[in-house]
Formats: structure tokens, sequence, C-alpha cells
């Protein structure tokens, strides 16, 4: 009968057991995204067919914290400096929306990845490939391949540096829209939060992004 008080009196207060419920669903919530994935939405139509306005995606930050971005990875960065105008100043409401990826995020943008430290980058040649260390490259991914040799360029990427493209490349600001600033286009490696791993809403865009081999004939620099 003596056993019976000491239980009761070592259970916690419903209120309490809720809050360290609540707590440590928040704990866990911010080492996920800290650590393993991070919940975006996607803000713009510059990476259709791939990644349309509104979609909801989970970015692998583990990717790269051993290893480079790649060629032809599609990669979530935060903003150069410049590449979005001037940036909203969110309510703490909408942080918390941004931060479970409810809304879109700002400061970042999705692009793919063209180019790594070393490469010459050139566009184009006569079928309106873009030519990567003098290789020609099929991009099948892209909405629009006529609309890839829209503005000439050669360039050689900075050691520490990314150019991107988005696939829409009628309708993206990427390096090649950045060429005449500050930056010359080009994306600090360290900026880039991680790859894209899936889409996961809407329902029937479901499912994950599928590397690409369009580099892989691609030589070293």
């Amino acid at each position: 009968m003596t056993d019976e008080p000491r239980a009761a009196r070592r259970r916690l207060p419903w209120w309490l057991a809720t809050l360290v419920y609540v707590a440590a669903t928040l704990a866990l919530a911010l080492a996920v995204t800290t650590f393993c994935v991070q919940p975006f939405v996607i803000p713009s139509n510059s990476m259709v067919p791939a990644l349309a306005k509104g979609d909801r995606i989970l970015v692998q930050k583990w990717t790269y914290r051993a290893a480079e971005p790649r060629r032809g990875d599609v990669v979530v960065f935060r903003d150069p400096g410049g590449w979005l105008g001037q940036l909203d100043d969110p309510s703490a409401f909408q942080r918390g929306l941004r931060a479970v990826g409810l809304a879109p995020q700002g400061g970042y943008l999705v692009k793919r990845v063209v180019g790594v430290a070393g490469d010459e980058v050139r566009c184009c040649d006569e079928g309106g490939r873009t030519l990567v260390n003098g290789h020609p490259v099929d991009e099948p991914y892209l909405a629009d391949e006529s609309a890839n040799a829209a503005r000439t360029f050669q360039l050689t990427v900075p050691r520490g540096m990314l150019w991107v493209e988005g696939d829409n490349r009628g309708g993206s600001r990427d390096s090649r829209a950045m060429q005449d600033e500050p930056g010359e286009g080009f994306v600090p490696a360290e900026s880039v939060v991680g790859r894209v791993w899936a889409r996961v809403w809407p329902a029937d865009r479901i499912g994950r992004l599928a590397p690409t081999d369009a580099f892989a004939d691609v030589p070293s620099p």
C-alpha cells in the first residue's frame, strides 16, 4: 500500500509531461534540420520540369560534409549577394512556417551545378549545348534546350566556387545573369546548404530527385 502513493508522487503533472514532450519533439526536429535534412519550398519555376513553384522538397545536409558538390547536382544555397534583390523581414509566424517547410525561405536559391572549381565553361556549340572542359553536355532535363544559347560566354570557375544554372534556362536568374555583378556569377561552395533529395508535396509529384549522368564524360580540368 505504501508503493502506490510513491508512484503517484513520481508521476509528472499532465501539463508538465506535455511540455516535456513538446520540448523533446522540437529538439529532435532542430537536430534533424541542423544535421540531416531540411525542408524547403520552391519559390519559382526556374528549375522546371524537375522542380516547380510550390513544390515541397527535402534537402540532404550531410552530403557535402565530407565531399564537394559535383556537376549535375541540384543544390540549395544561400544568396551570395544581390541575386534575390531586397529580402523581406518575416514575422515570427512566417519564420516558423519556413522552418517546417510550409512557406518559401527567404535568402535561398535552388539551381543545378554546371561547373566546379577549375572547370572551363563555355556557351555554346553549334547545337546550343554547354561545353565543360571542351566536352559538349547533353542535358535532357532542360525545359527548353533552345533557350540555353541565349547568352554566350567562356570562363573558368575559380577555386572554392561553383557555376550554377536553372533547368528552365529561359526563365532562370542564375550564374549567367549575374556575370556583370560583383561576384561575376560564381557561387561559393561553402554557401551550399545541401543537395535536393526528394519532392514530398504535392502528392502527384512525390518522389526522389534522380541524379543525372549528363556530366559523366566531362574530363577533368
